[in-house]
């Protein structure tokens, strides 16, 4: 006997009923809801971009950047600060390839239709990897507040927006592009930043001298901070760079990074301002204005982050019970598994069409319609996604439970995108304060319900209901507010965008009779919204 022969002899099994990895596939191409976006807006072609997204290539880099998360170096061998932090080589190849295909802030320096493109292709990338996707947002979203300040804007605008990925601590004058950070809370406000007590001194030469502790800055190698400080006047805004002109590095003190409970891949630190040089932005005591121009703009990619997370577990849902058999067929063709792969394409496909409808107002500047679309969108779509994930995760069996599936990794980040830029409570109260201050938004969210009134009574239902609590809008139902108002935008946008069967199907189970889990609420057709989703069949 031959020592093949005796190997073959000691042979428990054939692995004949296992699926392969999702890789090198095409994101755009099983994305409906994105497609026909795109082609409604005028987007142009992002097959290049969706193709390396979803490339073996792009999502290893994710898993890599995930795995082997930054360090953090306060000093050197001999004991000098140097506040830095270290980042695996993946971080590094997905920071470059996101600036390279104009995700950052490239967009304020483009024509027509550049902020639309940026957002589909924000949520394209976000699939390979979502930790990155935070510096790449901030600095997307530091230009309109910058421009509160023509001078500073007319400095650093040009180099936010250049497609170059420069890392490394440098004065921004010697670099020919920056990346710009947001550093907002503290320790005893959070959200509540007008209790901030960090301090801003004026000095001579017309910059400021900043004291004080903030509670999350994130991505702090980056080269620019939009601050909160309190000076004379209140609460007012400061671009603080990490490195002086003259080489010197600012007192910036990084303290800790924070061991969150996903986007590991991206640094989010404590960090102290011992005295750190700022520039005004804006006026003295209406720093809240500068910065809520930044918070709206990273409020719409938490939307398209969500969105992206949701899209990606649903693929690898759809893609392993094409593959995968129990009890004598394929698990795609058992009815119950299609029911709940259906109502998961349903959540995907709303939160995917009412992202690009937001990203679509933000291109035409309708801000009656977003001062309560996005807020009430963040809210409801942003705190779906844990359940579509875990959801997603399921279709896995044990297998989804193991990190090297890459399911826990997008369940551990499914969270976050509620939190940020403002949690549920806050982000649905901005709704209130909304209605209070421009009512015309309410008329602008009207008009963009009833567009698509009368072909389905319990769609007309729901908007009756939604007037109702827009006329008596109370803090306590603020939830139910934000909730009710994405859920019918949801279903007008699939009224007049989506197949019939994808519409009828969304409005039955969410507006109509809708069950406490996926799958509990029968789909008609269930096979058909399946086939839309599917990767690579």
């Amino acid at each position: 006997m031959t020592l093949t022969d005796e190997l073959r002899a000691f042979s428990t099994h054939q692995v004949s009923n296992q699926s392969v990895p999702l890789s090198g596939f095409d994101p755009l191409a099983c994305d409906p809801a994105l497609g026909s976006a795109l082609t409604r807006y005028a987007v142009g072609d992002l097959t290049p971009l969706a193709l390396e997204a979803g490339s073996a290539e792009a999502r290893e880099h994710g898993r890599l950047a995930d795995e082997n998360p930054p360090q953090l170096r306060t000093h050197d061998r001999y004991g000098n600060r140097i506040d830095e932090v270290e980042y695996h080589p993946s971080w590094h190849w997905l920071m470059e390839r996101a600036i390279a295909h104009g995700l950052h802030a490239a967009p304020w320096g483009q024509g027509p239709g550049a902020h639309l493109r940026r957002a589909a292709g924000f949520y394209l990338w976000s699939q390979a990897e979502a930790g990155h996707g935070c510096p790449i947002s901030m600095t997307y979203s530091s230009v309109p507040a910058l421009r509160w300040s023509p001078e500073l804007a007319a400095e650093y605008e040009p180099k936010l927006t250049a497609p170059g990925y420069e890392f490394g601590l440098r004065p921004p004058q010697e670099k020919s592009a920056l990346l710009a950070g947001m550093s907002m809370t503290e320790k005893q406000g959070g959200s509540d930043v007008r209790t901030n007590t960090t301090t801003a001194e004026p000095l001579a030469d017309g910059t400021y001298r900043l004291v004080g502790h903030k509670w999350f800055t994130s991505a702090p190698m980056n080269d620019l901070f939009l601050t909160l400080a309190q000076t004379a006047n209140g609460v007012s805004c400061f671009l603080v760079p990490r490195v002086l002109p003259d080489g010197s590095r600012n007192e910036i003190r990084l303290q800790r990074l924070k061991d969150k409970l996903g986007n590991k891949s991206n640094a989010s630190s404590e960090i102290e301002y011992t005295g750190a040089i700022g520039h005004l932005v804006g006026e003295e005591g209406r720093g809240v204005r500068c910065i809520i121009e930044m918070v709206s703009m990273t409020r719409l990619d938490c939307v398209l982050g969500a969105a992206a997370n949701v899209r990606i577990a649903l693929s690898e849902a759809a893609h392993h019970v094409q593959r995968r058999s129990a009890f004598g067929a394929r698990l795609a063709d058992q009815p119950l598994m299609q029911q709940v792969i259906a109502d998961l394409a349903l959540e995907s496909e709303a939160a995917t069409t009412l992202a690009m409808r937001l990203a679509a107002a933000v291109e035409q500047q309708e801000h009656d319609l977003l001062r309560l679309a996005l807020p009430a969108t963040k809210f409801f779509v942003c705190k779906r996604a844990p359940y579509v994930v875990a959801e997603a995760l399921e279709c896995l069996g044990g297998n989804g439970y193991v990190e090297e599936s890459g399911m826990p990794r997008l369940y551990r980040e499914a969270p976050l995108m509620s939190i940020w830029e403002g949690s549920g409570n806050v982000t649905a109260l901005d709704l209130l304060r909304a209605l209070a201050k421009q009512p015309s938004s309410r008329d602008a969210i009207l008009a963009e319900l009833d567009a698509a009134g009368g072909d389905n009574a319990i769609y007309d239902g729901a908007v009756r209901r939604v007037r109702a609590e827009l006329a008596d809008p109370r803090p306590e139902r603020a939830r139910a507010l934000a909730e009710s108002l994405a859920l019918t935008l949801q279903a007008a946008l699939l009224q007049r965008y989506a197949p019939a069967t994808v519409s009828d199907a969304f409005i039955a189970t969410r507006l109509g009779d809708p069950g406490r889990t996926f799958g509990a609420t029968p789909i008609p057709s269930p096979k058909t919204l399946v086939d839309r989703i599917a990767p690579g069949r």
